[in-house]
């Protein structure tokens, strides 16, 4: 952590220069004393990457940035926030600790939480931005955060756990057994120092597998952002033998969609199938990582199209969620009932069919966009069926 680069000069640069181009600032002759081209271009470049990500790390002055690759790999502020909403007491151990963006969260909910980084120079950054931040009560530590909690006598309230995804050997991994550290691994020597764990995987993962791999699992929260899977939350409670809680979130322009059930309550639910109706249903992405095919039909009162198709039909519009279409037209699919449409630009959704959006858009030349939605699915009947509908 080169600490010139907090040089009064040297920041208001980098504030003033944010849409600057890098490779500009490369090619230039050093601006400032003690401080390279490089050291200059990765601090602009890693701030411009928090303008969406970390807005309050981008408007706080004084902040240093880390290689871009550290604010590629942390979280955002957005599954962070939701992250410490699962955390109480009073100390909680961020073992993985990178970055800080989800300690500096954990802070606002626990008296004390201690930040293991085995990267000393991202430790020191991490360090020096929670004290421009403000936050007292986090306590930054620069080493192993596995051999940190073997070592150390304390016992924690929470241990927070977010494994490298990034394998020196194998490259870019998801599975649990592959990540660093491996929990298959290391799940009881943290338990020895905690009865609540909090684990971050990617959104990649199965989740059964998860749960078989890993122990005492209580509840799973899958976190989309604008509709898109980000991540995967894994809530272990020591002795924990019951029922598992899946909570899906999505988390769009300042709205939240929730939809929860339970492993057992799937299983045995009835499948209830029906032909298309007046409305049209699509669950969210969370909702379909997650698996609730029959509880979330079930619990808004909609028949399924197809076991398999995952779209769902109401004769009265209900709340969902999801997205909600009033049906206009369901034709069987053939290219003469595409060429009889006359509909030369659509939204495009393809659920449990045989050609992919790109096949269908080739094939019957039309193009993305405009009013009309789309969607190519098949009935109870797996008869492969044309829905042209209207968003609600």
């Amino acid at each position: 952590m080169n600490k010139l680069i907090l040089n009064t000069g040297i920041q208001d640069f980098i504030f003033e220069n944010q849409n600057t181009d890098i490779m500009s600032v490369l090619l230039k002759k050093p601006m400032f004393e003690g401080v390279s081209q490089k050291e200059l271009a990765e601090q602009l470049e890693s701030r411009k990457k928090c303008q969406d990500k970390l807005p309050t790390w981008f408007k706080t002055e004084g902040i240093y940035y880390p290689n871009k690759l550290n604010i590629e790999q942390t979280s955002s502020e957005p599954t962070a926030e939701y992250k410490s909403r699962l955390v109480s007491g009073k100390k909680l151990l961020d073992i993985t600790g990178g970055f800080g963006v989800d300690s500096y969260f954990f802070s606002k909910k626990m008296k004390q939480v201690t930040h293991c980084e085995i990267n000393a120079e991202l430790s020191e950054i991490a360090s020096h931005n929670f004290e421009i931040l403000g936050s007292k009560n986090i306590n930054c530590v620069p080493v192993n955060g596995i051999e940190f909690l073997k070592n150390t006598i304390e016992n924690f309230d929470w241990i927070y756990v977010d494994p490298s995804r990034r394998n020196d050997k194998i490259g870019k991994v998801f599975l649990l057994k592959d990540c660093i550290p491996d929990l298959t691994q290391h799940l009881d020597d943290i338990l020895q120092k905690t009865s609540n764990v909090l684990i971050k995987t990617s959104p990649l993962l199965d989740i059964k597998q998860g749960i078989s791999e890993l122990q005492f699992v209580k509840e799973v929260h899958i976190l989309a952002i604008q509709n898109e899977v980000k991540e995967l939350l894994f809530v272990i409670e020591k002795g924990y033998v019951d029922t598992i809680d899946i909570k899906t979130m999505n988390l769009y322009q300042g709205q939240e969609d929730h939809f929860n059930f339970n492993l057992t309550e799937e299983e045995n639910a009835p499948l209830e199938l029906g032909e298309p109706l007046t409305y049209l249903y699509e669950p969210n992405a969370a909702i379909l990582k997650s698996g609730a095919f029959k509880t979330v039909g079930n619990t808004h009162q909609l028949r399924k199209l197809h076991p398999h198709s995952h779209l769902y039909t109401s004769s009265k519009l209900a709340e969902f969620p999801g997205r909600r279409f009033a049906i206009q037209t369901v034709l069987p699919y053939s290219k003469n009932t595409l060429k009889s449409l006359g509909v030369t630009k659509a939204n495009i959704t393809t659920r449990n069919f045989p050609l992919s959006v790109a096949d269908l858009r080739k094939k019957h030349r039309i193009a993305d966009g405009g009013d009309h939605y789309l969607f190519f699915t098949k009935n109870m009947d797996d008869t492969l069926l044309v829905l042209v509908c209207e968003k609600v």
